[in-house]
């Protein structure tokens, strides 16, 4: 596929002004390195001046692999791609904002790629990132390819991504921005509840960023964006900076359904985070943070 057609549909977003991805080129065996611009005003992944969030990586991340599994590793475009385990520790220095666009160089290199008979590939990365020649940041990630059918069979009832999504729940009222690191209602993705440390998730679908286009489940980017706000509401009021999460995906996260954040502080800059659906562990991990940058 040409590089200047369908690169949207690689990286697996719908408004292109939301792709990130510039270049990318084969180094050595399983290994590339990509390209991402981050463009030097961002309303969600640069909610204040100076600095960008930690998912922006992520998100650079994800388009990434979306992007390899497709042009390197030969996976057909309507296999359904999702992330099993993730951990991403980010050098804050590299989430510095100067105004203009910023390049970042992803070097990629999958130890394990297992193609199973009927079509479900297996995939671990593990990345280096530079910005500038600098060290910005690392993960590991684990994550699965499903070909439609049985994707289909995993889902059951919940497969078809528009009927989903038009069932998901009205998003709850927003905590505040401040209390969670955000400055717009519309960017926060937890509801409070009588329990401290214990929110429900809010789901806005309008927000074009985190649902660029109909999924049949919550994505986990939705999740580790309620896990950073969660920890930075637990350090409250000490501003605070998520910069590595350690992830487990266990289950598929319904729409329809109301989903439960919690987090607990283990220490001054580590909290154990959790999302709970009709009892079960859908989600779990730990958040490390850094002192906010203005602070």
């Amino acid at each position: 596929m040409p590089r200047d057609t369908g690169l949207k549909r690689l990286v697996r977003k719908a408004d292109p002004s939301e792709v990130l991805v510039k270049d990318w080129r084969e180094v050595g065996d399983s290994e590339h390195v990509v390209t991402v611009n981050w463009p030097a005003e961002h309303a969600f992944y640069r909610p204040e001046p100076g600095s960008y969030t930690s998912l922006l990586f992520t998100e650079s991340l994800r388009q990434g692999l979306a992007l390899l599994s497709h042009t390197a590793f030969g996976i057909p475009l309507d296999h359904r791609l999702g992330w099993e385990r993730f951990r991403s520790p980010v050098t804050p220095a590299a989430l510095r904002a100067t105004g203009e666009d910023a390049l970042l160089d992803m070097r990629i290199t999958h130890s394990e790629i297992t193609r199973r008979r009927m079509g479900t590939t297996f995939l671990t990365a593990r990345v280096e990132a530079t910005r500038d020649g600098r060290h910005a940041g690392s993960a590991e990630v684990r994550y699965v390819a499903h070909p439609g059918p049985i994707y289909d069979r995993l889902r059951g009832n919940h497969a078809d991504a528009e009927a989903a999504f038009a069932r998901a729940l009205p998003p709850a009222p927003a905590v505040s921005p401040e209390l969670v690191g955000r400055t717009r209602a519309q960017d926060v993705t937890l509801s409070a509840t009588d329990r401290p440390g214990h929110w429900q998730l809010r789901v806005d679908t309008s927000n074009t960023v985190l649902f660029d286009h109909p999924h049949d489940h919550i994505p986990g980017m939705v999740l580790l964006e309620a896990f950073a706000q969660a920890a930075q509401a637990v350090a409250a009021p000490r501003r605070v900076s998520p910069m590595n999460f350690d992830t487990t995906f266990h289950r598929y996260v319904e729409l329809d359904q109301p989903c439960w954040i919690t987090a607990e502080p283990v220490t001054r800059y580590d909290a154990r985070l959790s999302a709970v659906q009709n009892g079960e562990v859908v989600a779990s991990g730990i958040v490390t943070s850094a002192p906010h940058m203005g602070h």
